[in-house]
């Protein structure tokens, strides 16, 4: 043995040693677990360094799903309002209640349920920062050993948040973790999820869906309430794209069908329907009589244990911004958030055609802001994306990066400016494939 295999070997035992006899702050290995970057900062990455070796390039980005009309004239004025009354005594805000302004809490209440015939109380709802955080945070109510299924190809936090959180076990050369249970959605059953066969205990359903834009018809949905009864399945139902929905059949809450106070959990965000993104504001619904169950099968209301864990660890959104939020109720407020969602769904209407003209195989962008298209041509979706960054300098967003099923695909998002939407299907048509 040289000397050099005999120090490498000496160094090796003297940190056997260390970690033997001393403590040490550890990860939290989960995290190793993940593959790759979060898919939005990978596309943010790879569109920097072509940006930095073309700094000339007009790049469209069209991939995250953020909004790019400002916030209409009658929340700007309720937030101003808002910011001047934290300027006076008299009506200075401190600390508000964590489960959000009772203000806006009764309206979410009246407009988005009791409106719609969902028996939906203030004091169910939860106003957040985010229906992100929401998604991520709720695994954490929950017992390790719960059964976890998701649709395939799904917006990446619920996967990353079950990895973080260590539920999924290891990650499979298939491009899936051996612990959760996989919804496979294709163009072959509409994109909506089949029940799955064997019994699991937690679901994410995502309806209008991110990425694919599909939707969800009341019988379906129905399906998957009577599902969750029989089998004592929490349903975690993200319903942030509801407001795009303009077919009168379609279901705009899962708490429209009968049951499902008993089984769902609602996900609803200001983010995309009235241009939230960058102030934040959402909301998360647990009727008080959903129940899960202990080890020893006694059942537990998750109402007051989401209330202590919001209450422990979120100091509540700011008042202006919900004071914001709650002019959106408004008549004036609906106006003008119906015309915003007009502005992009036209958006989505150019895209949808434009695409189909060109020979994509497109999806979604009816009820939904997303326009969910297979090529046609063979390429994966990551060649997909650099193909059109550096060829059309138009931003999407790879369909693998949702999941394996979602290879091939490419998603577009409507939430850009109309100019940009035009001119980046003008230059799509000149692609050479």
């Amino acid at each position: 043995m040289n000397k050099y295999n005999s120090l490498f070997h000496e160094n090796r035992y003297v940190a056997y040693i260390c970690r033997k006899n001393i403590k040490m702050a550890q990860i939290n290995e989960n995290y190793l677990k993940l593959q790759a970057g979060y898919l939005f900062p990978e596309i943010g990455r790879r569109v920097r360094e072509f940006q930095k070796e073309n700094p000339h390039a007009d790049v469209i980005k069209m991939g995250i799903g953020d909004v790019t009309l400002p916030l209409t004239p009658t929340v700007i004025q309720a937030f101003h309002e808002g910011v001047e009354e934290m300027s006076k005594a008299g009506t200075f805000k401190g600390y508000g209640p964590e489960q959000g302004y009772a203000f806006l809490r009764e309206a979410i209440s009246m407009n988005e349920y009791i409106n719609r015939g969902a028996d939906i109380h203030a004091d169910e709802i939860f106003v957040s920062d985010g229906s992100k955080c929401d998604t991520g945070n709720m695994l954490e109510i929950f017992g390790q050993d719960n059964i976890i299924a998701i649709q395939d190809p799904v917006y990446p936090v619920y996967v990353d948040a079950s990895v973080m959180a260590g539920r999924t076990g290891k990650y499979t050369k298939s491009g899936y973790y051996d612990g959760l249970v996989y919804m496979p959605c294709s163009a072959e059953n509409g994109f909506i999820p089949e029940i799955p066969k064997k019994k699991v205990d937690i679901v994410f359903l995502c309806f209008p869906n991110n990425p694919t834009g599909s939707t969800v018809s009341k019988q379906e949905l129905k399906n998957w309430v009577d599902y969750a009864l029989k089998n004592k399945t929490i349903i975690l139902f993200d319903a942030a794209y509801e407001s795009y929905i303009s077919d009168p059949d379609l279901p705009h809450t899962i708490y429209e069908i009968e049951g499902a106070k008993e089984v769902a959990i609602e996900f609803r965000s200001f983010s995309k329907t009235a241009g939230f993104t960058g102030t934040r504001c959402a909301y998360t619904v647990i009727p008080k009589n959903l129940m899960a169950y202990t080890s020893d099968g006694a059942g537990m209301a998750l109402h007051p244990l989401w209330f202590r864990r919001h209450t422990t660890k979120f100091n509540g959104v700011s008042y202006p911004v919900q004071k914001a939020a709650a002019a959106t109720f408004t008549a004036e407020g609906k106006k003008e958030v119906k015309a915003t969602i007009s502005y992009y769904m036209n958006n989505a209407r150019i895209l949808r055609e434009s695409l189909d003209k060109m020979g994509f195989r497109v999806f979604g962008g009816q009820n939904a802001p997303y326009v969910w298209v297979n090529s046609g041509r063979n390429i994966s979706s990551w060649d997909l994306f650099d193909k059109l960054l550096h060829e059309a300098y138009v931003v999407g967003t790879p369909g693998s990066g949702f999941g394996p099923s979602g290879e091939g695909y490419f998603r577009f998002s409507s939430f850009a400016t109309h100019e940009n939407v035009v001119k980046a299907m003008d230059r799509l048509k000149n692609l050479k494939w």
